[in-house]
């Protein structure tokens, strides 16, 4: 049975035309580079509808690529061995993703709790108190700074679905996220 935090219509599906990457543990190991490399990739291919309008360009290219650069560390970052799989779309409001990996039972229960906090409430209230936590004690570095981030001041809505797997101490782990974007004229 699956676990949801987040709004359930993100999690339904993609339904619009979808551009798939995935990437593959092997010989390099996936790391830093690999999700920067990624995210720069997706951002320049969605964006490139909106090169009539520098200003639109730039925006729609800077917030998709940080949106998935966040998404795609989180996945190298907290993953088990494994590809990571990133489907992206885009619709006349909103640029949508969806990033696929396996975690640890351990990881993924971690990371349950963590969203409890974050789901509920003023993402931007918690992004400073955070802040703030994190500046007073130097020794604390509090996870989550970068989804808060991305729903407070990019307008992220993001949604996450756990998954049992074969084996037990391993969980399919899916995080959605959709963040608006100019309408189009083309």
């Amino acid at each position: 049975m699956a676990t949801l935090f987040g709004p359930a219509d993100l999690a339904i599906g993609m339904r619009e035309s979808i551009s798939r990457v995935r990437l593959f543990d092997g010989p390099l190991d996936l790391s830093w580079h690999h999700c920067a490399t990624t995210s720069d990739f997706i951002a320049d291919l969605f964006a490139l509808r909106f090169q009539s309008s520098r200003n639109d360009y730039r925006e729609v290219r800077h917030c998709i690529g940080y949106l998935v650069n966040e998404l795609i560390e989180n996945a190298v970052k907290f993953r088990v061995p494994g590809e990571i799989m990133i489907e992206s779309s885009i619709d006349s409001g909103n640029f949508k993703v969806k990033v696929s990996n396996v975690v640890d039972s351990e990881t993924a229960v971690e990371f349950q709790n963590l969203l409890s906090e974050i789901t509920v409430g003023d993402p931007g209230e918690h992004l400073i108190r955070w802040i703030e936590e994190n500046a007073a004690d130097p020794e604390t570095t509090r996870s989550g700074l970068g989804l808060l981030t991305l729903m407070s001041d990019y307008g992220a809505r993001l949604a996450w679905t756990f998954s049992p797997t074969e084996e037990s101490d391993r969980i399919w782990l899916e995080t959605y996220a959709s963040i608006p974007v100019p309408q189009t004229h083309s």
